[in-house]
Parts: C-alpha cells; sequence; structure tokens
C-alpha cells in the first residue's frame, strides 16, 4: 500500500542509504540537468545538512508498505505571484515503473491545493530526457504548459525544459 506523509526520524537512515550515501546513484541520472552537483554525504553530514527532508511541509516521504522510497517536493517559484511547484524522486530504482510516482504524485497534488488555499495553479517541471516523468504527468492530467527547446545541456546532448500545470478547478473534474 503507497502512503505519502512526514519523513520519520527513524527513516532518515534509510533515506541517506537509498538516495545520498554513494556516487552515481541511478535517480541522480534522472534528475540530470537539474542537480549535477549532487553530492555523497556522511550520515553525519546529511542529517546537519539536508535537514529539509525532516518535519517539513514542502518534503514529504513516499512510503510503500512502510518502507520510504522517495519523497515529493514543492516550493515557491515566486510566493508573491503564488506560484508553486512540485517535483518528484523515486529513490529506491526497484519501485520504478511500477505506477509509485503517479499515484504519489494523485495525493500530493490535493494535499498541495488543501494546504495552500491562496493558489490556483500547481506546477511541475522536468526535462524531455526524463520520459517516465512526462508519462506520469500526462496520466495524471495535468497539461503541458510550455516546452523551452534545448536548453537543459546534459552529458553532451541539449534536452528541452517541459513545463506541465494543473488548475484547481480541472484538478477537481479530474
Amino acid at each position: 500500500m503507497l502512503e505519502i506523509k512526514p519523513i520519520e526520524e527513524k527513516d532518515v537512515y534509510h533515506l541517506w542509504k537509498i538516495g545520498f550515501s554513494k556516487a552515481d546513484m541511478e535517480w541522480t541520472k534522472w534528475n540530470g540537468p537539474y542537480f549535477e552537483d549532487y553530492e555523497v554525504y556522511t550520515f553525519e553530514t546529511f542529517q546537519k545538512e539536508l535537514s529539509f527532508y525532516k518535519n517539513t511541509d514542502y518534503c514529504w516521504g513516499i512510503y510503500v508498505d512502510d518502507t520510504l522510497i522517495g519523497a515529493l517536493f514543492r516550493h515557491w517559484e515566486y510566493q508573491k505571484t503564488r506560484w508553486l511547484e512540485i517535483g518528484i524522486v523515486i529513490y529506491d530504482e526497484n519501485y520504478w515503473n511500477g505506477g509509485y510516482g503517479t499515484e504519489a504524485l494523485r495525493l500530493w497534488i490535493p494535499k498541495t491545493f488543501k494546504d495552500f488555499p491562496e493558489i490556483e495553479h500547481i506546477g511541475l517541471t522536468t526535462w524531455s530526457g526524463n520520459k517516465r516523468m512526462m508519462r506520469a504527468s500526462e496520466k495524471l492530467g495535468l497539461l503541458q504548459e510550455a516546452c523551452i527547446r534545448k536548453v537543459r545541456y546534459w552529458q553532451g546532448v541539449y534536452y528541452d525544459s517541459v513545463k506541465y500545470g494543473v488548475l484547481r478547478d480541472e484538478w477537481d473534474t479530474i
């Protein structure tokens, strides 16, 4: 069973292990041009420097049968204009291609609208090299709102930046 919830203290070590404990983790290849500053952390450093994973409304864990497999994020692109973006990472590749990311977003989007009653739009930005993220966005009914061509240069190849979004009243009818 999949659920989303705040990341519990007891799961921080597991999060570090599946997400930040060694170089060349598979998930970082799909974050591609966004986070090329990925670092390997000792557990002690991870606890100190990446505390935003714990006890925050801007990052929740994705759990399958009580096992943490990934995280959901939300951040203000520009708070004054109420422009909020969401994101997701499934760190544990054993859970890729099983619909877990789509289902987690299906829960995160209405929670985000509920938590931020002042917003009318939720955005999600990815890149054309991440076909799974594009497919999940489309399955959920998010509309492709922009495609900025060849602005993500990653490992010798140009990719597009692809922006998806949904309005509150659209989500209510999906």
